[in-house]
């Protein structure tokens, strides 16, 4: 290894160090000299990844929203940057180039400075094996025994003890040659007791200081939040003051030089490529600056949210004999719960639902119902809660259980996952590929959902699951809400722009030009994101609103809360592009609703396997109308022309939803009424099985021969309350008697 070492590394790094040693005949001032030009030789690969940090910084916003977009989709996000990566040309690998160049140069400058008899002083290697034999024989041990700082030794030994080598040939180059900087030898390990322990605090400060120039100045740096650059300094100081105190001394020289020269060739960089004109690019990833009272808030609720977290995660899993488990993954999911929610409590008499979500503001919370246990568990430790769970029942509204990071229980395996979708929408193509593999039971709203599924397991091979036809809880809300508010009229008419959230929705597609035809006709207009559109893009809703402050006023708003649905079922027009709140609306208030033809919403991009047509499709000109993009000019028209045609779309629109949905008003009879029957046949089998148990323990004991201890047992007094005071071995009897009178068919009313 060390042959290579040197073959590699050693002779020609070993040979600028000499070139550099011959022209300023000092050895620290050489090792100065050596940095500069190995900065200079590796200029180049600094230009490559200045470059490279550039297109990173450009491409940043695009790469960021793919990794909000997709998360929790790990293959499609792998695939979606290495696509943007490819097409940009950026490589991770460019960045990096300098640094793993800095690593053979350090092993390099590391055997020349061990070895100065072979690289500084030139002497054959015939001369160098006799001047170590000599010293060696001088210490009394062997060549080997001298180790890797053999040559430094014979410098020593040479320069202390001349006249043991007198005659040898290159006792006087030797002689001549001083490994001293400004009174130090440069060969020597730094020590506390000794000046040479200012060679790794002098690295240490050396890369604080170029730290904090690159924190401003690196252009990638700048992207970095405050814990990522300070912890960025933290390892740069602690990797310079580490090796520099470990190795000589002419390391820690040239780690100090090193870091300092690093701050011109910083600058020149900028010179050559300027990351100026990228500034903007940097603007997105500007936090908001708080104000002290904001920062102190900020604080508190974190602190509270784990103090929170600790408290509920310990009581949800010291709770034993949890039956049934709702997960929420945020306050606005409650609505779709809500429905079973209410008649699992109106029809039964001891379940308790235990509510886990993953927001701590949720609605629940506000619940005084002692039968609704809550609990606070955010994202992270939400992962160890649903590994860990055990219950007998979990319902879910997110797919994809089993293929990211939500599991099924892994000390459970008989708990039955139920998947509830949050709209009435495609199965198939809503959903990613395989997104309900692994639940046992699906809540199906409607007749598409029964074909959706038993498709996917024709097509996938899977087993048969629990099929539950049950209405949409929250459409029956939404229709009794409609209902409520009669034959009301809005003055002006009320105009709900409600996109989805994924790419190419409305917000980010064609906002302006669907808004600007609408703001001057006297509509009420109220823009209403969803609200995964808000949780994963909060810099982007910013930017909207900033951009329409002006336009806000009485009849143009945006609603970012979700905690009802009024709006939505109190408007005369929802315009979306695919999102299933037009179904939502038109099934509740029978009203139409204007689809735009943004590019179609596809999670699923393999949703053809499925030979049905997606009701997201099929529906659209079925409760409204579909507007191309291109023609948005003629907003105003259509929407004129649905606000006209209310009427007629009325009686359509009904048998529509008789035909796409069970239960219309009862949809929560058919998932509630199958919880409560599952628990009770859950209990059935579990006393059952107890029974059994029972027996065969029973049985155990008396084959196994301890009679007397039996006896004994038996014999102990058994103490009950306003009771006449009986042996254990008399209540046995009194049991067996009742167990005989059960066989019989003659149970007591006490048994």
């Amino acid at each position: 290894m060390i042959r290579l070492i040197n073959t590699l590394f050693g002779i020609p790094l070993g040979g600028i160090m000499y070139v550099c040693y011959r022209l300023v005949g000092n050895y620290g001032l050489s090792i100065i000299l050596f940095t500069l030009i190995t900065k200079v030789i590796m200029f180049p690969l600094s230009l490559v990844s200045q470059k490279n940090s550039i297109v990173m910084v450009r491409i940043r916003p695009q790469l960021d929203e793919i990794r909000q977009r997709y998360a929790g989709n790990s293959t499609e996000l792998a695939s979606k940057q290495k696509e943007l990566y490819r097409r940009e040309r950026y490589s991770a690998w460019k960045g990096i180039v300098p640094l793993l160049v800095q690593i053979p140069i350090i092993l390099g400058l590391i055997h020349v400075i061990y070895h100065p008899l072979q690289h500084l002083l030139m002497l054959d290697s015939s001369v160098i094996a006799s001047l170590l034999e000599r010293t060696a024989a001088l210490s009394g041990t062997t060549t080997a025994g001298l180790g890797t700082s053999a040559e430094l030794t014979v410098l020593e030994a040479v320069q202390t003890n001349l006249s043991h080598f007198s005659g040898m040939v290159g006792v006087n180059e030797i002689l001549a040659m001083d490994l001293r900087f400004l009174g130090q030898s440069m060969a020597e390990v730094p020590k506390i007791s000794s000046i040479t322990v200012l060679y790794p605090i002098l690295s240490g400060m050396s890369a604080l200081v170029l730290a904090l120039y690159q924190s401003k100045h690196n252009v990638l740096q700048r992207t970095q939040g405050a814990v990522s650059r300070w912890v960025t300094t933290i390892i740069l100081v602690a990797f310079s003051a580490f090796f520099a105190a470990i190795l000589p001394c002419g390391v820690g020289l040239y780690w100090i030089t090193g870091n300092l020269l690093s701050i011109p060739i910083l600058k020149l960089c900028n010179m050559i490529y300027d990351p100026g004109e990228y500034a903007d690019q940097l603007a997105h990833l500007e936090v908001p600056k708080m104000s002290k009272e904001e920062r102190r808030a900020a604080r508190t609720e974190r602190k509270e949210k784990r103090r929170r977290q600790r408290v509920d995660v310990k009581r949800f899993n010291s709770t034993k004999d949890k039956r049934l488990v709702f997960y929420s993954e945020s306050s606005g999911f409650y609505k779709y719960f809500e429905g079973y929610i209410l008649y699992i409590l109106e029809h039964s008499d001891n379940i308790t639902i235990h509510y886990v979500t993953s927001d701590i503001r949720d609605r629940i919370f506000s619940m005084n119902n002692p039968r609704i246990q809550a609990y606070y568990v955010g994202p992270i430790a939400l992962i160890r809660v649903m590994m860990l769970m055990d219950a007998d029942i979990v319902v879910m509204t997110m797919p994809d259980l089993e293929k990211y990071h939500i599991k099924r229980s892994l000390v459970r395996k008989d708990i039955e996952y139920i998947y509830t979708d949050h709209g009435m929408t495609s199965l198939h193509l809503m959903l990613q590929e395989n997104a309900l593999d692994y639940f046992d039971t699906i809540f199906c709203y409607g007749p598409n959902h029964v074909s959706e599924v038993r498709e996917m397991e024709r097509v996938y091979g899977l087993p048969p699951k629990t099929l539950v036809k049950t209405g949409f809880p929250l459409l029956d809300s939404m229709i009794e809400g409609a209902e409520a508010l009669g034959d009301a009229v809005n003055v002006p008419k009320v105009i709900l722009i409600a996109p989805s959230w994924q790419q190419d929705n409305i917000l980010e597609y064609c906002l302006d030009e669907t808004l600007r035809p609408l703001l001057g006709e006297g509509y009420r207009v109220i823009v209403r994101p969803h609200p995964e559109f808000i949780k994963r893009f909060p810099g982007k809703m910013r930017a909207i609103e900033e951009r329409y402050k002006d336009d806000v006023g009485e009849l143009f708003e945006f609603q970012t809360s979700f905690a009802s649905s009024e709006t939505v079922y109190s408007a005369d027009l929802v315009i979306t592009d695919w999102s299933s709140i037009a179904n939502e609306f038109s099934y509740a208030t029978k009203k139409p609703s204007l689809f735009i033809n943004t590019p179609m919403k596809v999670v699923n991009p393999n949703y053809k396997k499925i030979p049905l047509v997606p009701l997201d499709i099929s529906l659209r000109d079925d409760i409204g109308i579909s507007v191309d993009v291109e023609d948005l000019d003629t907003l105003p028209d259509v929407v004129r022309m649905l606000l006209d045609k209310v009427d007629e779309y009325k009686e359509h629109i009904t048998a529509v939803v008789r035909e796409n949905i069970f239960d219309v008003g009862d949809g929560a009879r058919g998932g509630g009424q199958y919880i409560i029957d599952t628990l009770a046949g859950r209990t059935s089998e579990t006393h059952a099985r107890s029974c059994d148990d029972f027996v065969s323990q029973w049985k155990r004991i008396l084959d196994s021969g301890c009679d007397d201890e039996m006896e004994r047992i038996l014999s102990e007094p058994l103490l009950l309350e306003k009771s006449i005071p009986m042996t254990k071995g008399e209540l046995m009897m009194d049991v067996l008697e009742e167990l005989e009178h059960a066989v019989k068919g003659e149970t007591s009313d006490e048994s």
